[in-house]
């Protein structure tokens, strides 16, 4: 193992190419240095510096044990700043997980005002679908959730609180049978139609679908914009966050259809461990507590028809 004189002394070799200047570099006398080259190469048992030349060379030997020195001294000086962090209360890593329905762009800039602290923490984003956003909290694929619908689960030390309210709006392509259908749609109706669906990422269960009843057909797609995608051309019927679509629906790309069974809106969680919460995960909470970017996130980014097809 190397000492830290020593990685400095390789170091100050290979970029000034002189035991003089890499003595004033280090702040020795040239014939310490000189004495120290020497030790190492003993220590090896073998010829690291070509002294024959005007400019001191490393040897084949010399510039592997260098090269190998200066990554030692990069680790080293990451390995310092992590334990300082570390011992500062700031995490090694901060892994969020967003339910799909949620956009990450809106989140970007709360990420360059995080990196703005200058924390060193490294940030991970990652999504999941209903089911699927609770399991990565309760098996420990996630630090933080934003996003997920439905009661809090039964998960030990779980902490949470409301994010917003998702409303709902069951919309169809104007090109759809059940967008002529006059008054509100009953169950019998919708399902002899099939329903577009986010497939659920639960990895223990079966999952869920909102929206699909016994006996429909359904097709599942991995996003909410492709759900939106699908229904605007007529693959399917089902429900929508109403702030998504609303230029979509003003637009007539989408045609909304009072239903008999109206969907209730969703409530949207922000939860976590209790047992962890370093610096990162408290400066995240404080943001996502915020009322303005809450409601940001809830209403998401409205979906438009541009000349060049959707644009967001």
């Amino acid at each position: 193992m190397l000492s830290e004189d020593e990685l400095a002394l390789l170091d100050a070799i290979r970029e000034t190419g002189s035991l003089s200047r890499a003595a004033a570099r280090l702040g020795k006398a040239p014939s310490t240095v000189s004495h120290a080259a020497r030790q190492l190469e003993t220590r090896f048992d073998a010829l690291l510096f070509d002294r024959r030349r005007y400019r001191l060379q490393l040897t084949p030997a010399g510039q592997l044990l260098a090269d190998e020195a200066a990554r030692l001294m990069l680790d080293m000086a990451r390995m310092t700043q992590r334990v300082k962090q570390i011992a500062s209360g700031w995490e090694d890593r901060l892994w969020v997980v967003t339910d799909e329905i949620l956009e990450f762009e809106l989140l970007m800039p709360v990420v360059r005002a995080f990196d703005a602290l200058n924390s060193g923490v490294k940030l991970r984003f990652t999504h999941e679908v209903l089911s699927g956003t609770w399991e990565a909290l309760r098996d420990g694929r996630a630090d933080l959730v934003v996003g997920a619908t439905n009661e809090p689960p039964a998960i030990p030390g779980l902490r949470w609180f409301e994010l917003g309210v998702m409303d709902w709006v069951f919309a169809v392509s104007p090109r759809h049978p059940l967008a002529a259908v006059e008054g509100p749609l009953g169950r019998e109706r919708i399902v002899e139609h099939r329903a577009v669906v986010v497939a659920d990422s639960s990895r223990t269960t079966a999952g869920r679908a909102y929206g699909v009843m016994g006996g429909q057909a359904s097709l599942a797609v991995p996003s909410m914009r492709a759900k939106i995608l699908a229904q605007r051309d007529g693959l399917g019927v089902g429900w929508l966050p109403r702030q998504r679509v609303a230029s979509l629906l003003k637009q007539g790309e989408l045609v909304e259809k009072a239903t008999a069974d109206p969907r209730e809106p969703n409530v949207l969680y922000v939860a976590w461990r209790g047992d962890h919460e370093g610096r990162a995960l408290q400066w995240w909470l404080e943001q996502l507590r915020q009322a303005r970017l809450a409601k940001r996130l809830v209403r998401g980014v409205d979906m438009t028809l541009g000349s060049g097809g959707v644009q967001r």
